[in-house]
C-alpha cells in the first residue's frame, strides 16, 4: 500500500510566497538626516545611556566606599548586591519607558554590553 500523490504541472505564475520583499533599503539614507525625529531620538539615547551609566557607575562607586572598612565604612552599610541589581534594573525599566517613544526602540546596545562586563 502506497501514497497516493497527484501530479500537477505547476502553473508559470506560482510562487511559494504570498507576499512581494521590499526593495533592500540603503544602510544610510541621506533623507533622514534631515528630519528632526532623526536628532531628536539621537538626544533621547544620548541622555539615557549618559544617565543610565552616570546611576549605575555611581551605585557601584557608593557600595564599594560604604563598605570599605579601611576608610570608616561599615560591612553591613551601603546598598548591597541586591540594591546594585535594583538600581541597574530601575534604571533600564525607567529609561526604556521614557525613550520609547521618542526613539522607537530600547536603549544603546551598549549600554547592555556594559552591564554585561560588569555582571562578569
Amino acid at each position: 500500500m502506497g501514497k497516493d500523490v497527484e501530479y500537477a504541472e505547476p502553473a508559470a505564475e506560482f510562487s511559494a510566497k504570498d507576499y512581494h520583499d521590499p526593495p533592500p533599503a540603503p544602510l544610510v539614507d541621506v533623507e533622514e538626516l534631515t528630519k528632526w525625529s532623526f536628532y531628536r531620538a539621537l538626544i533621547a539615547e544620548f541622555i539615557a545611556t549618559l544617565l543610565f551609566l552616570y546611576v549605575t557607575v555611581l551605585t557601584v562607586i557608593g557600595y564599594k566606599s560604604q563598605t570599605d572598612i579601611a576608610h570608616g565604612g561599615d560591612q553591613c552599610g551601603g546598598v548591597g548586591i541586591l540594591g546594585i541589581a535594583w538600581a541597574f534594573g530601575g534604571m533600564i525599566f525607567i529609561l526604556v519607558y521614557c525613550t520609547a517613544g521618542i526613539s522607537g526602540k530600547f536603549i544603546y546596545s551598549s549600554d547592555e554590553q556594559a552591564w554585561a562586563g560588569c555582571a562578569f
